[in-house]
């Protein structure tokens, strides 16, 4: 799915947006994890071409190698290319094992063990935040946010502005090749890195993002019934929290 006839055009677009919302809210630089995926690798590329201040931070656990080897690429192409970013790593085995180790008897459940590591991830981005008085970035793309709600409640979907919510991944890749992101980070298959093994998005989900895309545009292709199905599974991330009113 590509509906984009001019991508430097949709990244100066992006970008001015997102200078003039952190100049309205009053504060002071963007924070943004970098996975080593490509979602990341866009959001905080654009997020860096607005020439404001931008922490983009490591955050390994367990992370396996490939990953961890394209994360510190597209980490150290951020830090030679903008003298605007920061680059930050914290190494976040030994806190999650600490935190998996008081659960043991109780929570052991592995996937809420993997939504952990994108709360911890979160955490951190929200510290450094909170220190220098800036806005976490999100890192989602259409299909993940609004149409499967493939990400982790208050992790990975824990931001404070979206800056790539509206494309979707076939347009994020493009997205990526105009910016000039590691051709390495475009090819790899998608993942949400939150298991020890490769598993991929994929694997986890059972759809392509191209056939996902095709469902969600066109109502169409063999992903239909796997769009329904998350989208319903997941209305709890993607609707605002049920209030009862007096």
């Amino acid at each position: 799915m590509n509906r984009i006839t001019n991508y430097p055009e949709l990244t100066s677009n992006i970008s001015n947006w997102l200078k003039d919302y952190l100049t309205d809210t009053g504060l002071g630089c963007f924070v943004i994890g970098v996975s080593g995926g490509i979602d990341s690798a866009v959001s905080s590329t654009l997020a860096a071409e607005t020439g404001l201040p931008v922490f983009a931070l490591g955050m390994p656990i367990h992370q396996h190698k490939e990953h961890q080897t394209l994360s510190d690429a597209h980490l150290d192409w951020l830090d030679n290319r903008y003298d605007n970013v920061t680059v930050l790593r914290f190494d976040l085995t030994n806190t999650f094992e600490t935190f998996r180790y008081d659960m043991e008897r109780f929570a052991t459940d592995e996937l809420a063990l993997a939504n952990t590591r994108a709360r911890l991830r979160m955490m951190t981005a929200y510290q450094i935040a909170g220190q220098y008085k800036g806005l976490v970035v999100g890192t989602g793309n259409k299909v993940e946010d609004y149409g499967i709600g493939f990400f982790t409640k208050y992790g990975d979907g824990g931001v404070d502005i979206a800056p790539i919510a509206d494309l979707y991944k076939s347009e994020v890749w493009e997205l990526g090749r105009s910016l000039g992101v590691d051709q390495r980070i475009i090819d790899a298959a998608p993942t949400d890195g939150l298991w020890e093994d490769k598993r991929t998005d994929e694997d986890q989900i059972g759809a392509t993002y191209v056939d996902l895309e095709e469902a969600m545009e066109n109502g169409t292709g063999p992903a239909v019934d796997v769009l329904e199905r998350y989208n319903k599974l997941n209305q709890h991330k993607m609707n605002p929290i049920p209030t009862f009113k007096l």
